[in-house]
Parts: C-alpha cells; sequence; structure tokens
C-alpha cells in the first residue's frame, strides 16, 4: 500500500475513532476514499480487515473497523470479514435502535449486496433507528425498503397478527397511522380492506390482538447505559400499526367488547417504563378518539371510568374535552354525564344479576369492592366452578361472563374514586334524581348504600332495606340530597355513626365515618398563611408523583438539571381557590440521589398554601431553593397567600388529608429496609423520628380503630393498644409494632425488627369499617404472625428474632 493510502487509512480509523461518521472532516475523508477506484477501494477495505484482525483495536474501534471495511468497499465482492459482520449484526439486533453517527446501516447494506437476507430483528432495528435518525434521509430510505416483515419482530400480539398472511394488507395500511386523526382518504381505504376481509373477521382479529399488546417481549433487548428501559415501552414502529388498527374499530359494526378493548389500549399505553414515562401516549389518544367515534352507553362510559383513572395530561385533556362535548350536546353538566354514564354491566338489581347457561345458573354478586361469580347446577347444588357443561357447550357466554367480571370490578374502582372526589365537588342532587342515579343504581348503589347522606340536613345510611337515620327512622323522601362530612358534625354524632356502622356490619368503600378530620392548630394560626404540619419529610418522588396525580394534584418531576418548577398544586374550581404543597429535590449526587435519568429519587417536603386559583404561579429552582411567584410581563401581579382561617373548613381538612396521605404512603420512615438510613447514612434520624414518633392524624384514626378492633381478634389475649404501639406478646420476644410506619421494636432492648410485607397483605381480621387502609392490613399482619413467633420459618426473620 502506499504511503497515501497508510496514511488515509490511518487518518479515517483516527477520526472515527475519535468522533462518528457525521464529523465533516471525517465525512470528507470517507467521500474521498469512495471515490477511489475499485482497486484502490478493495485494497483499503482489506487493509481495515487486517487491522481487524491484528487484536491490535479494542471496541468501539473494532466496530468503526468493520464499518469502515463496509463503507469503503461498498458495491464490492467478496468483502472481507462476512462472518465477523454477522455477528455484529447479531448484536444489533438485539438493542433497541443504534446511533446513527455510527453507520451501522453499512453493514446491512454490505449484507444485502452479498445477497444475504438481512434477519426480522435486524431489520426491526434498523426501523426503530431511522424513527430517530431524522438527519440522515439515506438511513431512512434504506430502512424504508424493507416492507416484510409487515410488523417489527419481538412483540407478542405483533407476531400473532404476521401469522396469518391475509392480515398483511390490513396490517401494512394500519402502519401508517401516523397522525393525530385519520384522513377521509385513510379511512376510504381502510373500509375497502375491511369489506374484502369480513367485518366479523377483522372485528375478532384486532381485538384478539390487542388483547396481547403490553405483554412481555419474545425475546428481551440489550439495554445500554442510560437507556429507558426499552423491554418495558411499545415498539416505536409498531406503535403507528396500533393507533391505526384503533382507528379501525369505529368503522366496524357495534359490538359490546370494543370499548372495553379500547380502554384497556389506553391505559397499557400509558403504563410507565422506567426513564421514558408511559409507554405511548400516542396510541393512548388514538384510543380516547375512537372511543369518542363510538356510538351508545359502552363507549361514554368507558370515557366516563378513563376519566377517574388517566393522570397523563395529553390524554385526559381528550377525555375532558369528549365529556364536556357529550354534556354540551346533551344539555347536561359534565357530572351528570358522569353519572348518566355508569353502566349496570349486567346487574338486574343493586349488586346482583342471575345468568342461565344450559342447566346450570351463575349468580354474579357485588361484594365489597369486588364482584365474584357463585355457580349452582342443574340440580340446584352450588359448585366450587363452572360445571364442565357450561365450559364445553357454552364458552362464549362464559368468556363474556368472565369479562362482565373484571369490567364490573373496574368501574367499581372508578366509582369509588370519584365519589371520594364529591366532598370538594359541592355536589348536591334532587331526591329522586339522586335515587335513580345512586342508591338504587345496580353498580353505584353497591357504594352509595354503604356510605352516609344527608337529606334535607338529616344524615341517612341504608340498611334492612331502607335509607335510615341513627335513630332507625326510615327516609322515604326529601327535597335534596349532599354527601356527609364529619368535619361539619359534632364529635359526638359522629362516633355514634362509627356505632351504626359497626352494628349493621356495613364497611364502607373509603374513609367517611372515620375519615381524619384536620382543623386549624394553634401553630397555624401563629404562621396566619402557611401550614408547617407536613414540612421537613422525605418522600419517594416517583410514588408521591403517582399518589399526587391520583389525588387531583398537578406536579413536575424534579430533574437534577437548571431548571425551575411550580409546587405541587391542586385546584379547586368550585370553591375559587388553589391548594399548593411546597417540595424541592433532595441531594445533588448524580446515581445516588438520581435515576440514571438524572430525576431525582427523593423529595424534601415544605409549607402548604392557598392562593386564588387565578393567582400567578410560584416556582422554585429544581436544585432547591424558596419559592418566588414571578408574574409574567404584563398579566398580573404577584398575590399573597391566602389566611388559612379565611379557608372554609372543609377544604383545609381535605387538602390536609391528601398531604397527610401523601406523606404516610410514600415517606421513606415507612420503609422497614431503610434502618440503616439509607445512602450514605443521611436520613437515619429522620428514619427514626417517622418511623417510631408521633402520630399523624391518619395514624390516630388507626389507633381508635384498633382499640375497637383488637378484642375481636383471635389473637386478642397477646395484643394490646398502648401509645404510639400496638403490643403484641409472642413466645420469643413481645413486640411493638408503631401505627404510623408500621415498624417493629422487640424486647428486651427495643431491638428493631425488619419485616418486609408482600405484595397482598390481607390477614382474616373479620369486620373492618372501611377498606382501603393498607397500613392497618400491614399491621394487623405482622401482630398475626408476631402472636405465633415459633412458628415462623422465614429465615430473614428467624435470624433476627434469634440473636
Amino acid at each position: 500500500m502506499t504511503h497515501d493510502f497508510t496514511e488515509m487509512a490511518r487518518r479515517l480509523i483516527h477520526k472515527a475513532a475519535d468522533s462518528s461518521f457525521y464529523n465533516p472532516e471525517t465525512k470528507r475523508l470517507l467521500d474521498r476514499a469512495q471515490a477511489l477506484p475499485a482497486e484502490e477501494r478493495r485494497a483499503l477495505a482489506e487493509a481495515f480487515a487486517d487491522r481487524y484482525r491484528s487484536g491490535i483495536e479494542v471496541e468501539p474501534v473494532r466496530s468503526k473497523l468493520l464499518t469502515l471495511t463496509a463503507l469503503v468497499g461498498h458495491g464490492l465482492d467478496g468483502l472481507p470479514l462476512a462472518e465477523e459482520r454477522t455477528a455484529q449484526l447479531d448484536r444489533l439486533s438485539r438493542t433497541h435502535s443504534v446511533w446513527g453517527g455510527d453507520r451501522h446501516e453499512a453493514l446491512c447494506q454490505a449484507e444485502v449486496a452479498a445477497g444475504r437476507t438481512l434477519s426480522a430483528a435486524v431489520v426491526a432495528t434498523l426501523r426503530r433507528t431511522a424513527l430517530i435518525a431524522d438527519r440522515d434521509g439515506d438511513l431512512v430510505a434504506f430502512a424504508g425498503q424493507f416492507t416484510d416483515p409487515v410488523l417489527n419482530v419481538g412483540e407478542e400480539w405483533a407476531e400473532k397478527a404476521m401469522e396469518d398472511e391475509r392480515w398483511r394488507k390490513l396490517l401494512a395500511h394500519a402502519g401508517t397511522a401516523k397522525s393525530a386523526k385519520p384522513s377521509a382518504a385513510w379511512e376510504k381505504g381502510a373500509r375497502a380492506l375491511v369489506d374484502g376481509l369480513g367485518a366479523g373477521a377483522v372485528h375478532g382479529a384486532v381485538l384478539d390482538w390487542l388483547a396481547l399488546v403490553g405483554r412481555p417481549r419474545t425475546f428481551e433487548l440489550r439495554r445500554k447505559t442510560y437507556e429507558p428501559d426499552v423491554n418495558a415501552s411499545f415498539d416505536p414502529y409498531n406503535a403507528n400499526a396500533l393507533r391505526g388498527l384503533a382507528w379501525l374499530l369505529p368503522l366496524l359494526p357495534p359490538h359490546p367488547d370494543t370499548a372495553r378493548a379500547l380502554g384497556v389500549l389506553v391505559e397499557t399505553s400509558l403504563r410507565k417504563a422506567a426513564g421514558l414515562g408511559p409507554r405511548n401516549p400516542k396510541v393512548a389518544n388514538a384510543a380516547v378518539n375512537s372511543l369518542t367515534r363510538l356510538d351508545g352507553e359502552a363507549a361514554l362510559a368507558e370515557l366516563a371510568r378513563l376519566g377517574t383513572r388517566v393522570t397523563y395530561k395529553g390524554t385526559l385533556k381528550l377525555i375532558d374535552a369528549a365529556l364536556e362535548a357529550r354534556a354540551a350536546a346533551l344539555g347536561l353538566s359534565r357530572e351528570e354525564i358522569e353519572e348518566l354514564a355508569v353502566p349496570a354491566h349486567g346487574l338486574t338489581e343493586v349488586g346482583k344479576a342471575g345468568f342461565r347457561l344450559g342447566e346450570a345458573t351463575a349468580l354474579l354478586e357485588v361484594r365489597g369492592n369486588k364482584a365474584v361469580l357463585a355457580w349452582s347446577n342443574a340440580t340446584g347444588k352450588q359448585v366450587k366452578a363452572a360445571p364442565a357443561a357450561v365450559r364445553r357447550d357454552h364458552a362464549e357466554e362464559l368468556k363474556e361472563l368472565k369479562g362482565l367480571v373484571k369490567d364490573i370490578d373496574k368501574s367499581l374502582s372508578a366509582q369509588a374514586e370519584r365519589l371520594d372526589r364529591q366532598f370538594l365537588a359541592r355536589r348536591t342532587w334532587a331526591y329522586g334524581q339522586w335515587r335513580a342515579r345512586y342508591l338504587d343504581h345496580p353498580l353505584v348503589g353497591t357504594l352509595a348504600r354503604r356510605l352516609i347522606w344527608t337529606v334535607d340536613g338529616t344524615a341517612a345510611c341504608f340498611a334492612d332495606g331502607e335509607l335510615r337515620t341513627l335513630t332507625g327512622a326510615p327516609v322515604t323522601g326529601g327535597t335534596t340530597v349532599e354527601l356527609w362530612h364529619p368535619v361539619a358534625t359534632v364529635p359526638a354524632e359522629v362516633i355514634a355513626w362509627r356505632e351504626w356502622l359497626e352494628r349493621h356490619t356495613v364497611t364502607q368503600p373509603f374513609k367517611q365515618a372515620h375519615r381524619e378530620v384536620y382543623l386549624l392548630t394553634d401553630a397555624e394560626r401563629r404562621t396566619r398563611t402557611y401550614s408547617n404540619r407536613f414540612a421537613a419529610h422525605i418522600l419517594r418522588q416517583h410514588q408521591f408523583n403517582s399518589l399526587a396525580a391520583v389525588r387531583g394534584w398537578h406536579n413536575k418531576l424534579r430533574l437534577c438539571v437548571d431548571d425551575s418548577a411550580p409546587p405541587a398544586t391542586r385546584e379547586l374550581p368550585q370553591w375559587g381557590l388553589r391548594a399548593e404543597y411546597w417540595i424541592e429535590g433532595e441531594g445533588q449526587e448524580y446515581g445516588l440521589d438520581t435515576t440514571d435519568a438524572g430525576t431525582y429519587l427523593r423529595l424534601r417536603t415544605d409549607q402548604v398554601r392557598f392562593y386564588p386559583i387565578d393567582a400567578p404561579q410560584n416556582r422554585a429552582s429544581t436544585y432547591g431553593g424558596g419559592y418566588a411567584m414571578w408574574p409574567e410581563a404584563g398579566r398580573g401581579r404577584r398575590v399573597d397567600p391566602l389566611p388559612l382561617k379565611r379557608i372554609p373548613a372543609l377544604v383545609l381538612s381535605e387538602v390536609l388529608r391528601d398531604v397527610d396521605l401523601f406523606v404516610g404512603a410514600a415517606s421513606v420512615g415507612n420503609d422497614p429496609t431503610w434502618s440503616d438510613g439509607g445512602p450514605q447514612g443521611r436520613f437515619r434520624d429522620y428514619w427514626t423520628s417517622y418511623g417510631f414518633g408521633d402520630l399523624n392524624q391518619s395514624a390516630e384514626t388507626r389507633r381508635a380503630l384498633l382499640e375497637r378492633l383488637v378484642p375481636r381478634l383471635a389473637i386478642a389475649d397477646r395484643c394490646t393498644v398502648e401509645g404510639r404501639f400496638l403490643h403484641v406478646r409472642g413466645e420469643l420476644h413481645t413486640y411493638k409494632i408503631h401505627l404510623g410506619s408500621g415498624n417493629i421494636l422487640m424486647t428486651p432492648n427495643d431491638q428493631y425488627l425488619c419485616i418486609v410485607p408482600g405484595a397482598s397483605t390481607a390477614p382474616d381480621t373479620g369486620y373492618l369499617p372501611f377498606e382501603g387502609d393498607r397500613t392497618l392490613a400491614v399491621i394487623l399482619s405482622k401482630a398475626m404472625l408476631l402472636a405465633t413467633d415459633t412458628e415462623i420459618t422465614d429465615p430473614t426473620i428467624l435470624s433476627q428474632l434469634r440473636r
């Protein structure tokens, strides 16, 4: 090789190793090399191959040498390093995408030029790379040449769809869904394809595919450093086809399963992946748009349900707009639309329905917040499961029945959350309207009959077939109905209602009679405009963010970057108020205090404040520091926070209850594995003070309940409630379980005992007056375990007991 060749090869290797192939100098050298005659290009490619084989270089230079060999030798026969190139492509096939500046498509082009077929997994990587390589038109054009397979492999739904060749054209058309909404031309093409395939067959196939969306990948991709969880996200190439399939459904004949499938697709698409956030909001938005185009109660009900479940702002905005449009079209309020949209799901009376399948009978019944199926055979004898004849002869009806159970469970959860939010909605109902939409509604009635209401100012709850007062007097009519709240009730009456619920064994769907009430304290009267009641806590940021969204708060995840953010806020339009909870990122060390993507793992909390709803927003640096209000130029002025004594008692109580929930659920003080104080032991003092310190309001409520509940437990003779703890006498030790955190100390010297609760801690405690207190369930589960400590077999617990 001449000196010029050697120098060119050296400089190309050097520049490619130190930068990308997009580098201007690298590109200029490469253009010169590619302009050489074929013989000289072959010699240069061989030089790169020799350098590769020498073993002198290490990664990433070796990969660059492979690419240089393919780039310089483009169009030549018999390029060297064919086996090494194949091996490299196999490695690339297990990655989500590659950086365009590394020019890996040259390896693919060399394979194609050699007459070899790229694997479907390599094509998938190439397609995904092209979607993010907007500056490389050649790469996009090359990737666009591959039409087979029609979808990317790796996702179960896509591989299932590609099993039958007759769906190919339909899937290809679905893959062209790249805008926010379908065009008239797109719909025309879709209808033509559906006509040729048969609407019924298309509907069945699409629903089968959508049911597989979100399942684990059929093969895992290697996740690179700082890369989002690519195995939990949607393949972006296939996501376009998912949008198209969602667009197809409104073009097909009405079917009861359509709205259900679209609703599931919305929630699956918005499920979060680490480092990414929601998997694919565009797919979720496409499903919402399709729901808005469906007629009938099922679609409206699904939109209303999603309105209580979805927290992603963009998608929630579409749902809200759809519901507002329906409300305007019918001349109703948004709240009325949500009430009218609740389906009965086949229930023929409140919480019950019977179904005859052949000679067997299924009783569908709502028990608490769950639907259950009970079966009886031809003789009327109850059986544990569907008889064999039903599974054989009525498979489709059985499938639909099981689908109803799932739908009822989802609706019950959504309706319970909607009802829980009514305390701040200032909602009233005409008595007859309320009975139809709530008390006597086949689904909502199962919740409404376990709540306390006021009818013309008189509190009443459902028992023995009637709406009854505390004294048992029936309430048979009235004018105005409201949801009862303990903040406006004297303590004696609240206690009386708690006793009434116990006598009638009513388990409320959420805390109402036992609801925590947060009244203004002397400290808050002194601070005047802010509450420090929930300041100086350390919270897990992502858990806090999720809880805040569910409770109707708006929050922005804090990143360890030079940025600013408003506090967590909840707007209360019915009251003209905005509540703020001031928070800041905790720590400054990347990787220790943040995720790989730079999101803070933990937050430090500060004040709760109230402002007029239209006041300019406060902001603070994401690194921490004080909040300040900076109105936009020409738009408003700074506004002082409102005195707490001017905040209505109901609003103050409910907002502080939300904040108490955030602290109680997201505090690191609740984590039994943090006894060492977490990273570098920085939070040991906080963990100890929170985990074993004074009880907050929710823990005080828990204590009052346990004082009544413990005497009814099977382990009552071993348990006492004293101060901040539930004391449990075992055979090996006596244990103290903190009523706020659930953390445990044991005799003889208050040694800490770490027991990590399981995901579904549900001890058999008998009657409970309300649902939803996980900490209470954890405390009771630990108590029952420790009361029989000689029967414990878990080695991690035994090793602590025997120290």
